[in-house]
């Protein structure tokens, strides 16, 4: 069964993204290679094709290379992001100009390999954290420039998304911590600095910096590297009063055993930072 993302992407989000991209690779000459190869009107059918099973996440922001470079080009997804398919499946056609189709394809390829590899690794989270109440959500650990693509795929993987950026919650983090003095100056400073409709989050690492937050009054705690016993004392000691957050190192390995402690997020920077691409390619017919 698919997984379609709650919160789709616009082709505003995207499609400067992927000009750049393809100025990017076409630098000042164009496309030396195929231009001298590839007559200027011929026509060809392209196929992207997957070379290993995952979960697809970009297909229109791929096909939109092609459209870009030159708008006569038809193109046809056949699959939909949030969907599993199989190794050799066909996500979706192009039909135009033989030079378009080539000259776009590795600015395409390289979208839809990066944002369909988060979304299978998100996939991959989400299955091994399954039964328990815990939601995988993902970071800011992202791609520079790529973060609504990223932080979309990670939506097509099943998972959620942590804040977007630094001005749309919270976060008060150890060094934050640090600088202020303390966990209720940090928190006092923030009450008097921000609007009622900002949530707050403070970042913990030990069960005695738990106990000065849960005096205070925030949305939620991250609880940062801590074991999976500590985890387990730290939700009891919250008793459903405020988010509870997991941080730091989970793996597919431990993540059935964090979520296992009853924390309502777990957070994972690899699903961004770390993913890796899955095998696409564009087999094209002249």
């Amino acid at each position: 069964m698919s997984h379609l993302p709650h919160l789709a992407l616009h082709p505003l989000h995207y499609h400067e993204l992927v000009r750049h991209a393809l100025l990017e690779d076409l630098g000042r000459g164009g496309d030396l290679t195929t231009e001298a190869v590839v007559d200027r009107e011929l026509i060809a059918t392209g196929r992207i094709v997957t070379r290993a099973a995952g979960r697809v996440a970009g297909v229109e922001v791929a096909l939109s290379a092609f459209s870009i470079l030159a708008p006569e080009v038809e193109t046809k997804a056949l699959a939909r992001d949030g969907e599993d398919v199989a190794a050799d499946a066909v996500l979706a056609e192009i039909h135009g100009s033989a030079r378009a189709l080539l000259t776009a394809e590795r600015t395409a390829l390289n979208f839809l390999a990066r944002l369909c590899g988060i979304a299978t690794l998100t996939r991959s989270y989400v299955e091994a954290v399954r039964g328990s109440t815990a939601r995988v959500v993902c970071t800011r650990k992202t791609t520079p420039g790529l973060r609504a693509l990223e932080k979309y795929a990670v939506r097509c993987g099943g998972g959620a998304n942590h804040r977007f950026g630094l001005d749309d919650a919270v976060l008060i983090k150890d060094n934050h911590l640090a600088l202020a003095g303390g966990v209720r100056q940090a928190v006092e400073r923030v009450r008097q600095a921000v609007g009622h409709m900002v949530k707050v989050e403070v970042e913990v690492d030990t069960l005695a910096q738990l106990e000065e937050v849960l005096e205070l009054g925030v949305d939620a705690v991250l609880l940062d590297n801590m074991s999976v016993a500590d985890l387990a004392q730290a939700v009891g000691m919250v008793g459903g009063r405020l988010i509870t957050e997991a941080s730091g190192g989970i793996t597919l390995a431990t993540a059935t055993a964090v979520a296992a402690t009853g924390v309502d997020l777990m957070s994972v920077g690899s699903l961004t930072h770390s993913a890796p691409a899955l095998d696409v390619s564009l087999e094209v017919e002249g």
